[in-house]
This record gives structure tokens, sequence and C-alpha cells, in this order.
């Protein structure tokens, strides 16, 4: 499962109304690609199809897919928005990463 923090959801929100999705119907799609400083490297864009190999998940009123590859290493991630002075951005919380960069954009096991 992963979850979405109350910031993410709201950000999540105006992003995907600003990019003419429906945060009602559309998707977030999480995944994880091989790259970045630490090996692995996150990826969160907007979807309004869901395939077979997809798993969904709802929290906090959004709905998320991960494809089957990626939701081993995201199982138990809690996505969070970080808006301070720090820069903003979403955040993944990832209890399964044991490493992570310095901008907390990559991770590795």
């Amino acid at each position: 499962m992963i979850k979405v923090s109350d910031d993410a959801r709201k950000k999540l929100a105006q992003l995907m109304t600003e990019e003419g999705f429906d945060a009602v119907q559309d998707y977030v799609r999480v995944g994880v690609k091989s790259g970045g400083c630490s090996g692995l490297s996150y990826d969160l864009k907007f979807d309004k199809e869901q395939v077979e190999e997809d798993k969904l998940f709802e929290d906090n009123q959004i709905k998320i897919l991960v494809d089957k590859r990626s939701f081993l290493y995201l199982v138990g991630t809690i996505l969070e928005y970080s808006g301070g002075l720090n820069g903003k951005g979403f955040v993944f919380n990832n209890p399964n990463a044991q490493r992570t960069c310095g901008c907390g954009e990559s991770f590795s096991l």
C-alpha cells in the first residue's frame, strides 16, 4: 500500500486539474526506474488509464497506480509534499530504502 499525506493530496489535485486531469477519475502513476546518484529514482506522473499489470491503491481520495516491478520497491511508502524553505516538491518516505541521496530523489536497497 502507498499512502498520500494531506499536503500531497492537495498538491496532486491542483496539478492534475492544471494539466487537464480529473483527480476523482484519473490516476497518479508512481514508479521506480534505474538512475539517480543512488541507483534507483522515483517516477511520478498522471494517467487516464489502468493496464492489467498495474496495482491500484486509493488513499486520501487519490487513486495510485503502480506497475508490478515497482511495487516491491514502494510497499509502505508515504507520498508527502514539502513546500518549505529547502525547496518544494514531492517526498517519498520509503521504508524499504537503505540509502538515499542528498536530494531525496534517488535511493538504493
